[in-house]
């Protein structure tokens, strides 16, 4: 009996020996860990992936919310321009993208409340853009005098790429429709929605809008596109001309024949583009064009004769 008592002592003697040299073998290495770990923060190359940035816009100001209609039911311009209708672009003021403020030109101004522009560290207002061209005060064409009403209609011809900007702000949600008529065959009818108001084609190609561009029969009437900020974008969505095809949708632009375009966005995201009643493209946008610097609706073509008529705008 006494043997048994003394072999299980001993047993659990060497059982708390065990434990307590692991315990101090753990201490010892918690203590010694310090020293392999270099001081200060660690580089953001071992701190992982960084988190994405997240895309934000700043709501828009002064932003409609009365429908807009304008049947350009005014006298024609008359003689020929002499001048461009933005004096600013011409002494030499280029418009910002970001930090821009807004100017207040007064009820009598072609900008209204809503137009924008950067003068630097003064906004002198004798150089607004001044309207020869009959537009009205809704109406601004950008560094050019190619826009004109002519027979009730807003025509232009030979604008390279430099838009007519509507002087309203549009909503995030809004229906926009329009009649559009083209008079040669090279089609080129082209709407700018959701853009900046100010922007213009610096280059020989427009992949600097600030847009999406709606374009019915573009580049020689051999395609018709829906595009994001940039015309030639290879995300862009596009169907080729046949002009033997029974699909609607496929035939060219013709000339003088008056299309119906319909471009609405509803739910913040997705713009939905139909021609005739006919939709054409709807394009889900992961990051729509929202906010400041996207709230504008501008008319656009390269060199083809093209008239608009009858715009209606309803913010949804």
């Amino acid at each position: 009996m006494t043997s048994k008592l003394s072999v299980t002592r001993a047993v659990g003697s060497a059982r708390r020996s065990s434990v307590a040299s692991a315990l101090l073998s753990v201490g010892s290495l918690s203590l010694l860990l310090p020293a392999c770990v270099p001081p200060g923060s660690a580089p953001p190359y071992d701190a992982g992936a960084p988190p994405a940035a997240s895309a934000t816009s700043r709501p828009s100001l002064n932003v409609m919310t009365a429908p807009f209609e304008d049947s350009f039911d005014r006298p024609d311009t008359g003689g020929p321009l002499v001048e461009s209708t933005w004096s600013a672009f011409e002494a030499g003021v280029q418009p910002s993208r970001e930090g821009r403020e807004l100017v207040e030109a007064g009820d009598g101004s072609v900008f209204g409340r809503d137009a924008v522009l950067e003068a630097g560290p003064t906004r002198d207002l004798a150089r607004m853009p001044v309207d020869r061209a009959n537009l009205g005060p809704d109406w601004v064409q950008v560094k050019t005098n190619a826009w004109r009403v002519e027979g009730g209609r807003l025509c232009v011809q030979n604008a390279h790429n430099h838009p007519i900007w509507l002087n309203r702000t549009l909503p995030v949600n809004a229906r926009i429709e329009f009649d559009v008529t083209g008079a040669s065959d090279d089609g080129d009818l082209k709407a700018e929605v959701w853009g900046d108001g100010v922007s213009y084609a610096t280059g020989s190609s427009y992949t600097n809008a600030t847009s999406y561009l709606a374009i019915l029969g573009g580049w020689k009437n051999s395609q018709h596109v829906l595009a994001r900020l940039n015309e030639h974008g290879t995300d862009r969505k596009e169907i080729k001309v046949d002009k033997d095809s029974d699909d609607p949708r496929q035939r060219p632009a013709q000339r003088g024949q008056t299309y119906h375009f319909k471009i609405e966005r509803n739910d913040g995201k997705t713009v939905r583009w139909s021609v005739d009643g006919i939709e054409f493209f709807t394009w889900n946008d992961p990051a729509p064009l929202v906010g400041q610097g996207h709230d504008h609706l501008g008319f656009n073509e390269w060199e083809a004769k093209v008239c608009f008529d009858n715009v209606k705008v309803k913010p949804l």
